[in-house]
């Protein structure tokens, strides 16, 4: 983890310094930090583009009642481009867009996915045969909760305020 760390905060932004330093040398300091900014906007757009696109994958994932683990991993590889795109610099720019561009961004999940196999386990609840992961049983009648399994969140609903009752809850002990 130390030589991680020595990596992302030391060795990284001394070779995108170098970089920017020779490209500086060789095309001028105007046109660099054009083509830096050119850059920097270039990725915002293709964050944008990109992020909504794993988002509307996401959320037809989950209507269509299957696991999204590909759009999640999607999702993450885009936001670590686009961080990398919106970082001043000219290396984190060229694996920025490639974690934001759909093809290259397929080789990256291959990889995230050969890299974290066996590396994670999945662990059951005890005792969780047939039940949520809160004890209680599931619905059985109709889909709807057992009586007296209240679900008070998401049941939740506003009560107009006609001006003559007190708007605290009661036992809330402030005047």
């Amino acid at each position: 983890m130390p030589l991680l760390l020595i990596l992302i905060f030391i060795v990284v932004p001394v070779a995108e310094l170098y970089v920017i330093i020779k490209v500086g040398e060789l095309i001028g300091i105007w046109p660099t930090l054009a083509l830096l900014l050119a850059d920097a906007l270039l990725g915002s757009w293709l964050l944008k583009h990109e992020g909504r696109g794993a988002w509307r994958r996401f959320n037809q994932a989950l209507a269509e009642r299957r696991f999204p683990g590909r759009e999640v991993a999607d999702g993450a590889l885009i936001i670590v481009g686009g961080t990398l795109l919106l970082t001043p610099g000219f290396l984190t720019d060229i694996v920025g867009v490639f974690l934001l561009l759909p093809p290259t961004r397929a080789i990256s999940r291959r990889l995230l996915k050969r890299f974290t196999i066996g590396r994670f386990m999945v662990v059951g609840m005890p005792g969780g045969g047939g039940r949520s992961p809160f004890g209680s049983p599931p619905p059985t009648n109709g889909g709807r909760r057992p009586a007296g399994d209240y679900d008070y969140d998401a049941t939740a609903e506003e009560v107009p305020d006609d001006g003559g009752h007190d708007p605290r809850l009661p036992g809330s002990g402030r005047p």
